[in-house]
């Protein structure tokens, strides 16, 4: 990891923001056809991360987001009980305008376990609840998995059509128990497990064949081989070529080659890597469905800070905007 970059990341990031960044402020609205976005014009991205040291009220966490320079938000949490937080949490982002972006519920929906199988079917389904009830564009999952000890983990019938149709049944059964009207639920890709690939997830939200299945889209997820890794740009192309209308939610990461006598790819601070930023953040600006771009897996509040002055360097190479209000 290297300090210098770090240091001048961190020195440089207020400078660059008042040349590239705009505030909500004479922001054209998004176009969309029917639930489908219409890709077209750049427009600004909402940019989100974690808050540290958060505040429980939940109108002061989204104030401290933007002043953090963040317009999207992880839902902070809550049950699908607690119907006065809900509320609460629905109307304190949307005073400050910061998009909850997604609800994430992270457990195996292909646990060996019938007990424990069905728990987390329930749990996901509380968690699209939980989504639309506070205004989040989703709630995501990963598909699961038949790997009997790491619930994430790789098996070789996690590529199979015995997964991929489990799959397609268990979004059906959540979204139809639920039948969310704004609320979308996704599955996050995977490097060995379905849908691992764009056109895995065109053809499984072929199957699923429900308005309110969506995708999240987490392009390092995908990187899986040497091929991937030195054109993930055509990579992230792809991904928006194919995948586009249905994108809802985006992460953001790094990747490089910890090179040893196997292929390894580690996550990194963003900046740190090989993924193409100018290309992604171009892409996700002509969508205007307002799809918003959040920061994960950063070891503490540094490293957030220095990925998030690394993305406002690359929108200024991109010509990309983000919202933001100080």
């Amino acid at each position: 990891m290297s300090t210098t970059r770090r240091g001048f990341l961190q020195t440089t990031g207020a400078a660059m923001a008042a040349g590239m960044l705009r505030t909500t402020e004479g922001a054209a609205p998004p176009t969309t056809a029917g639930d489908r976005p219409v890709t077209g014009a750049k427009h600004p991205i909402r940019l989100g991360a974690p808050v540290f040291h958060a505040p429980k009220d939940p109108a002061e966490l989204a104030r401290l987001h933007r002043e953090q320079g963040y317009r999207a938000a992880y839902c902070p949490p809550v049950g699908i009980q607690e119907t006065d937080r809900l509320r609460e949490i629905r109307e304190g982002f949307q005073q400050h305008d910061v998009v909850i972006a997604e609800v994430g519920v992270w457990c195996n929906l292909l646990d060996a376990d019938p007990q424990k199988r069905a728990e987390n079917m329930q749990r996901v389904m509380d968690g699209l609840a939980i989504a639309e009830e506070v205004g989040a564009r989703c709630c995501v999952n990963i598909a699961g998995s038949f790997n009997p000890t790491v619930w994430f983990g790789p098996h070789p019938k996690n590529l199979s059509e015995e997964f991929f149709q489990a799959a397609v049944e268990n979004a059906r059964r959540i979204i139809d128990a639920v039948k969310p009207k704004h609320a979308k639920f996704a599955y996050e890709m995977m490097g060995w497990s379905l849908p691992d690939s764009p056109d895995s997830y065109l053809r499984m939200i072929r199957a699923v064949d429900r308005e309110a299945f969506a995708v999240h889209l987490d392009p390092c997820n995908l990187v899986n081989s040497p091929a991937k890794f030195y054109d993930n740009t055509g990579l992230l192309n792809e991904c928006f070529d194919k995948l586009g209308p249905w994108i809802v939610s985006c992460h953001a990461k790094d990747l490089k080659w910890e090179v040893e006598m196997n292929v390894h790819f580690v996550e990194v601070t963003l900046g740190e890597g090989e993924i193409d930023y100018v290309t992604y953040l171009r892409r996700l600006a002509t969508l205007p469905a307002d799809v918003p771009l959040m920061i994960e897996h950063m070891k503490g509040p540094a490293e957030y800070e220095a990925s998030k002055n690394y993305l406002f360097e690359v929108a200024r190479k991109a010509d990309v905007l983000f919202e933001y209000v100080q």
